[in-house]
């Protein structure tokens, strides 16, 4: 899926696990849901580091342009590494490494760990990335005409806010992890659901996506899982424009009301 697709699906996956928490008892207090919810949108967009004409290579400038080509080089010798006879050799490393589960667990346990240890430092830096990225992906009709000096300056306001609104007692700094010590280590929660529903996004398109590895299947250790062909599309297409999108703004609209406690949908 394009960039937008992937960052909408992102937020109504945590807004969907927002409702979900509330059923079971944990329900998160609002700034929790909309801090998860837009790092969750940035996090959607992460996975695309090894892909040079990706949005996040555009977000943070030469640093992130840079960064993408390393990550892709790093990726495709991973790929080539350990792949199975079944596994073409590639050049290049797009829809491999960053596109894996141990990736999106890695990038949400170092989050969390840059939360727990960093302090309100850790938390602005992981706010502000993902910020970033979730206004890059969101309002990609706004920002598209490379207004990012702006995005950059939206994002730290929005990023210190959110942190001052978050660290006040019930405001959820500790929601879900109540152990001294456990404060913000939720963040890296949204972090992996962004970087799954990325990777679940890609899957339903032609290409497939190569969630499972390292675990093999068949001669194939990077096999690209996917729904059956028929139902596959391609990135960008009416499929995802007009029936998609519009989706994951229902999904994430009813779910956001019912995780608040406005309408029970249970």
């Amino acid at each position: 899926m394009m960039g937008p697709a992937h960052s909408l699906s992102g937020a109504a996956a945590w807004l969907a696990a927002g409702a979900v928490a509330a059923g079971y008892g944990h329900p998160m207090p609002w700034p929790t849901l909309v801090v998860g919810a837009l790092i969750c949108a940035g996090a959607a967009l992460a996975p695309d580091l090894d892909h040079k004409p990706a949005t996040i290579s555009r977000a943070f400038g030469p640093l992130s342009r840079l960064l993408c080509v390393i990550v892709e080089h790093i990726a495709e010798a991973v790929y080539n590494g350990t792949r199975m006879k079944g596994d073409p050799h590639r050049n290049g490393g797009h829809r491999t490494l960053t596109h894996t589960w141990p990736w999106a667990v890695l990038i949400g346990v170092g989050s969390s760990a840059i939360c727990v240890y960093g302090g309100r430092w850790g938390v602005l830096g992981v706010l502000f990335v993902h910020l970033v990225l979730a206004i890059d992906g969101l309002l990609w009709r706004q920002v598209k005409g490379g207004h990012q000096l702006i995005v950059w300056l939206l994002a730290a306001t929005g990023a210190w806010i959110l942190a001052d609104v978050l660290k006040d007692p019930g405001n959820g700094k500790a929601w879900l992890f109540t152990q001294p010590g456990q404060q913000y280590l939720w963040i890296g929660i949204p972090v992996v659901l962004g970087a799954l529903v990325h990777c679940i996004g890609d899957a339903i398109t032609v290409s497939g996506c190569p969630f499972l590895w390292p675990i093999p299947i068949g001669r194939k250790r990077w096999y690209p899982l996917g729904t059956p062909h028929f139902m596959r599309f391609r990135a960008g297409s009416a499929v995802e424009l007009k029936v998609l999108m519009p989706m994951f703004m229902v999904i994430g609209g009813l779910s956001c009301v019912d995780a608040l406690g406005l309408i029970k949908l249970r």
